[in-house]
This record gives C-alpha cells, sequence and structure tokens, in this order.
C-alpha cells in the first residue's frame, strides 16, 4: 500500500525558534526528536511570507496570482490544482484540521462541503480564521459551530488522534492524508497555554541580536516559547498514536510553518518581510524507508515547491498545473537543487501598512538576499558573513557585482511569472481582485460585510493573519 502523510504545521514559527535549531531557550523535544530521525532543511522559505498567499502555495503548488489568494482574506479559487486531490485521484483519503484562512471573508465564514475544501473531503474539523486560542471553535460539514472548552492545539490533536484511529480501525487499506494546522504560536502570546504561564522567564531568554531588546519584546518571546512548548508536547502525543498503531515506517511525516516573525528583529514585529525571520521557515521530513535519519540539508526549498515534492516522494503524478518544483531527486538522490527561490509581496496588508511598507520582490539564494521594491534596490544581504541581515550592502562598491547578477535573476522571475512590482492597487486590478479588497477592508474594520451584515459568529476585531 502507498506511504501515508501526515503534515503538521504552525502559523508564525520562524526557522530558529526550535530546539534542533540550536535555540538556547526554547524546549521543543518531540519535534526535536522528529529531527533526529528524518531530514531537517536549514534553507527553507516561505515564498509569500504571509499566511493567506503561503497556506494557499503550500496547498496548490501555485504562486498567489494563479491561485488567487493574493494577500490576506482574499478567497483562494476553487478550481486550483491541490495535493488533496493529486492524492485523491490516487486513492488518499484526504482530512483537515485547523485553521484555514482560505475561504475569504468573515474571518467565522463556514467553508461548506465541495470545491472550497480543495479536496479534503473524507474529513474536515475547521475554522476559517481566528487567534483566541482558549475559545477553540471548528465546523464540521454544517454550518453548526462546535465550541469545545480548553488550549486549541490540545482539542485539534484530539480530533486528528481520532481520525488515525478511525483509519485504524475502518480505512487500512487505503492511504489517508492528514494536514493538521495549529493557529500558535502567532500572537496574540496571551493568555499562555493552561498549565505552561511560568515556563519561560523573559529575563533570561536569549534574543538574536538584530531584536531591538525591551520588556515588551521579551515578554512576548517568552510567551511565543511558551506556545511552542505546549504544541511540542501535543506533536509527541501524535508521534506516540502513529507508534502505537504501526504506522511509523507507513508515514511520511512532515512538521512545517506557513511564514516566520519577526518578534522585534530590526525593530518590527509579524511577518511580509524579506528579512529572514519572516521567511525562514521550519521543515522537517522523516520516513524511514526513503529518507536518511538524522541528516541536514542545505537545499533551497520554497513553500510553493512542497506539493509536488511531496506528491514526488509518494510516487503520486503531479498536476500540469503546479508551478512549484518536483525537488524529489534532490532530496533523495543528491540531485542539484536551486540556485535560487523566488520571494515576493504583492499587496501590504495589516501590520505591514502601518510601518509603509511597499511591495517587493526578492531573490533568496544559499548565501545572499535581494530586494527591490516599487521604490528601487531595497535591501542585499551576505547571508554567510551576515547571517542576522544588519549591513545593507545596496550602492556599495564591493557588492556592485553581486547586486548586478542578483537583479537578473529577479528580473528572469519577474517576467517568466508575469509578475511585474507594481503597486498594490494596480496589482489588485490585474487580478480582479478590487471589489474583494474593496469587501475585506470594510470588515476587519468594522466586522460586517459591505452590505451590513454581521458575521454568523461574533468575534473580536481581527489582528494580523
Amino acid at each position: 500500500m502507498p506511504p501515508n502523510l501526515l503534515f503538521v504545521f504552525c502559523d508564525e514559527l520562524r526557522r530558529d525558534a526550535t530546539g534542533y535549531s540550536g535555540n538556547p531557550d526554547v524546549h521543543t523535544p518531540a519535534i526535536d526528536k522528529l529531527a533526529a530521525e528524518g531530514v531537517q532543511f536549514r534553507q527553507a522559505v516561505a515564498n509569500t511570507p504571509v499566511c493567506t498567499p503561503s497556506r494557499g502555495c503550500l496547498l496548490t503548488g501555485c504562486w498567489p496570482q494563479r491561485h488567487g489568494a493574493i494577500s490576506n482574506d482574499l478567497p483562494i479559487d476553487p478550481a486550483s490544482p491541490s495535493i488533496a486531490r493529486a492524492l485523491n485521484g490516487a486513492g488518499y483519503r484526504c482530512g483537515y484540521i485547523g485553521k484555514w484562512h482560505l475561504g475569504g471573508i468573515p474571518r467565522s465564514r463556514f467553508v461548506p462541503p465541495g470545491p472550497e475544501r480543495l479536496g479534503f473531503d473524507a474529513f474536515w474539523a475547521s475554522w476559517n480564521c481566528h487567534h483566541q486560542y482558549l475559545r477553540p471553535r471548528y465546523f464540521l460539514d454544517t454550518p453548526d459551530p462546535i465550541q469545545p472548552e480548553g488550549y486549541e492545539p490540545a482539542i485539534q490533536t484530539d480530533l486528528a488522534l481520532t481520525f488515525l484511529q478511525d483509519h485504524h480501525e475502518h480505512h487500512q487499506e487505503q492511504p489517508f492524508c492528514l494536514f493538521l494546522s495549529w493557529g500558535p504560536p502567532h500572537g496574540p502570546y496571551r493568555p499562555l497555554p493552561p498549565g505552561y504561564e511560568d515556563r519561560y522567564d523573559p529575563a533570561t531568554l536569549h534574543l538574536r541580536p538584530n531584536a531591538v531588546d525591551t520588556p515588551q519584546e521579551r515578554t512576548d518571546l517568552a510567551g511565543y516559547y511558551a506556545h511552542m512548548t505546549a504544541m511540542d508536547d501535543q506533536f509527541a502525543r501524535l508521534m506516540t498514536a502513529l507508534d502505537q498503531h504501526g504506522l511509523r515506517d507507513d508515514t511520511l511525516v512532515v512538521f512545517a510553518s506557513d511564514h516566520g516573525s519577526m518578534l522585534g528583529s530590526h525593530g518590527y514585529h509579524n511577518k511580509q518581510f524579506p528579512y529572514e525571520e519572516s521567511c525562514g521557515v521550519p521543515l522537517v521530513m522523516r520516513w524511514p524507508p526513503r529518507l536518511s535519519p538524522g541528516s541536514v540539508s542545505d537545499l533551497l526549498i520554497g513553500i510553493v515547491d512542497y506539493a509536488p515534492t511531496l506528491l514526488g516522494l509518494l510516487d503520486v503524478p503531479v498536476p500540469p498545473a503546479m508551478q512549484g518544483r518536483d525537488l524529489t531527486a534532490s532530496i533523495t538522490g543528491g540531485a542539484p537543487g536551486p540556485d535560487s527561490q523566488y520571494l515576493q509581496e504583492l499587496v501590504c496588508c495589516d501590520q505591514a501598512r502601518q510601518v509603509h511598507m511597499l511591495p517587493w520582490r526578492a531573490v533568496r539564494t544559499r548565501h545572499a538576499t535581494y530586494v527591490r521594491n516599487t521604490a528601487g534596490p531595497w535591501l542585499l544581504f551576505d547571508n554567510t558573513r551576515d547571517p542576522y541581515q544588519e549591513h545593507n550592502l545596496i550602492g556599495e562598491e564591493s557588492a556592485r557585482g553581486l547586486q548586478v547578477r542578483l537583479e537578473a535573476t529577479l528580473q528572469g522571475y519577474t517576467q517568466a511569472l508575469d509578475d511585474p512590482l507594481e503597486s498594490a492597487e494596480a496589482v489588485l486590478t490585474r487580478y480582479d481582485k478590487t471589489e474583494a479588497w474593496a469587501e475585506r477592508e470594510v470588515f476587519l474594520h468594522t466586522g460586517r460585510n459591505m452590505a451590513g451584515d454581521a458575521p454568523s459568529v461574533p468575534l473580536a476585531a481581527p489582528k494580523g493573519g
């Protein structure tokens, strides 16, 4: 029988916020164990580092221009290819649990069975978007919200364990695909997970050298880590269940994130920036029969490559409409990987607009990051010599050759993807999203749509992605 796929991902988890990555503070023993038993990717990146576009890339293997969700809260095109649809065609039962954030507005909107679920048809327990982790909620197949008590990642893990138990009892003749999407450590960081309130002392934490050191930044980081440790304990439950059901060798397990978080680095917060803290994401894969345990890879892999690569690892044909690269041969056979990854921010939203960020495009190589925004060349970093990206090389004579080469690479991407660097307004017009964007703006500022209707389930004012 083909192998199963268990894909677990967090929201806004950056690459350095795990024990296996060398972080001296955060406690993540279950995730560290997965890294020791699988492959850890040290140069995985979020091609579009904000929730909705990145999640669309992850599930469809397409760029936002094709899957349609070009900024937060703009709905995905339900006709998009997806990893679940491809796996359904190969006989898999596909389920999805947790945050979705591809269903448009309101954020409490019920995503009905059918095309909008992108092929996750065997099991569905999801909420479009919220960040109130002690008020968990989800929909099944009817528009009646289920609102249990407890810590949301624990409730979602319970649902995943139920899915695994049901598979063991009733569906062993079919492979499964299960995506589990946890909301933390995306802010707000408080209230803290029950039982983890005193886990981290803000005063003892090590901030990144490029971070602003203030009591608030330390308090935020302590909360961020508390959620990580709480989720690590849930991850341990999942791994125990796989072993108990005899699924260890038959399941490709992936641990990932949709994008990172600045957490005070360079004086910024949240995501949408081209810095490593925002674009650099954790990625671990474990599958004992095919992936070398304890290996470390410097493969440049982007989130847009995940779906085609996972399908390649599972020996399932990659849909021709997927734009990402199948990097299976680079993971299992040592074939050369890509020399660069393309990064983009098409329509700056929410916190990015508060700091007057301009839309940008970037090239990330193994050793450098080059960024152009709508005002011109913006950032150039030697990531080997300057891993915290504190010295911008734009305009320096010593870096002229590097900038010229990376500018040519960047232009190659923008032409190949028909992705001109232009204003947010021009992008919204180009992809016929102006009306949907206006609807989003009204909702996020008032809690109502343009017709004046409130969401069916009242929520606090939405923040972030």
